[in-house]
């Protein structure tokens, strides 16, 4: 287990449910293909880099998630220019487009990420930081690299939990991240992301865990239908409000998803009273 990346106990078959209502598979082909048409668009404009108005960088990102079939929900106060360390639950890899929409960001990323097609190639030319997630000694350095960017004007997005989470269950924020936020002494913007079928309660077509493949969850949230992804852009919470990075990464971790359900009801398909989330 990775300090950076923990295991999460969410999987395709015991957490990830298939859309009651399927789009016809033309129409699902249309919306990959609409989708990959952005990418390699995003991908052509990545040399211009920071010349880009950031209000452009937001719509590219809205409109990835829109052609997939994805309607968005963006409640909150806009995220501040300046330094800025933007942090959520992580459910999808269709969070990574989300949190770019809320505040365009150097995303912390897995090395893995290199890999993916199209899009492993667009976050990397985007800035990314990548982490070498099973080298434990070059943890002090990536909070260094990271705090460095953060001090040096820019914003880094990252998601705490390590792993992605079914969106009915959710892990801790682990605290490694906001050391560098304290570092820096820049704010942290906590963002909270859900995702819901249309009109009806929590939805987990577009969960990305275990050893679910890429492809296999573009073709499932392709095929969905009114999949709709909730972004909660929550409090600021200004430099110097918490002593440690303990503190820190409580008052950031947002609560529990859903109070009437836990992980457990999803595997047995009971519902069960959840627990508080313990800060």
């Amino acid at each position: 287990m990775s300090v950076w990346l923990p295991s999460a106990p969410c999987t395709p078959g015991a957490c990830v449910e298939q859309a009651r209502t399927a789009a016809a598979v033309p129409r699902a082909v249309l919306r990959l293909t609409a989708v990959a048409a952005l990418l390699l668009a995003g991908i052509a404009l990545t040399p211009l880099g920071g010349r880009l108005p950031a209000e452009w960088v937001r719509r590219w990102c809205r409109a990835i998630v829109r052609a997939i079939g994805v309607r968005v929900r963006l409640t909150g106060a806009p995220a501040p220019a300046g330094g800025l360390l933007l942090v959520a639950n992580h459910v999808s890899w269709l969070d990574i487009p989300l949190l770019t929409a809320v505040r365009p960001a150097r995303m912390l990323a897995k090395t893995e990420i290199r890999q993916w097609p199209v899009a492993g190639a667009l976050v990397a030319r985007g800035g990314a930081l990548f982490i070498e997630r099973d080298r434990l000694r070059a943890l002090p350095e990536t909070v260094a690299r990271i705090a460095g960017a953060l001090g040096a004007g820019a914003a880094v997005a990252a998601f705490p939990e390590g792993s992605t989470w079914c969106g009915r269950a959710q892990g801790r924020f682990h605290r490694a991240v906001f050391q560098a936020a304290l570092d820096a002494g820049v704010p942290v913007q906590p963002v909270s992301l859900r995702y819901r079928q249309e009109g009806g309660g929590p939805g987990t077509a577009a969960a990305f865990v275990g050893e679910d493949t890429l492809l296999a969850s573009l073709w499932r949230v392709a095929r969905a239908r009114g999949l709709v992804a909730e972004v909660e852009i929550r409090p600021l919470i200004p430099p110097g409000a918490h002593p440690d990075r303990r503190a820190l990464a409580r008052a950031a971790q947002p609560v529990s998803p859903e109070p009437a359900w836990t992980h457990t009801a999803l595997v047995t398909g009971r519902p069960v009273p959840a627990s508080p989330v313990v800060f």
